[in-house]
């Protein structure tokens, strides 16, 4: 199936996340993300409304064609998909149930 948006988005399983505290933009985390063919890293503002104990092990959609951003010396590869939670701060986006890595969003 063809998808209808501009980027790639594909389900990932989030492997390990930690605090980025030297970027500039707060609750930002680190994350390394298994989307089935590859392994990614990843910079995303969750900290508002997760901790890193709890992305572990979550299954989450990234946009994986938006090419490299360096982050205060992080290769963020991919964009972790979130939407505004009623404060405004991003909450992430993940399948109801557990599906298999790397499918596409469409």
């Amino acid at each position: 199936m063809t998808s209808p948006f501009d980027a790639t988005i594909v389900v990932g399983e989030v492997l390990s996340a930690e605090p980025f505290p030297e970027a500039r933009k707060p609750e930002l985390f680190k994350l390394e993300v298994d989307l089935g063919a590859r392994t990614v890293q990843s910079a995303a503002q969750l900290g508002y409304h997760h901790t890193v104990e709890e992305v572990v092990g979550r299954q989450v959609l990234c946009a994986v064609d938006l090419g490299v951003v360096n982050i205060a010396g992080f290769e963020s590869e991919a964009l972790t998909v979130g939407v505004p939670g009623d404060d405004g701060k991003p909450v992430l986006v993940t399948p109801d149930e557990s599906v298999p890595l790397g499918g596409e969003l469409y």
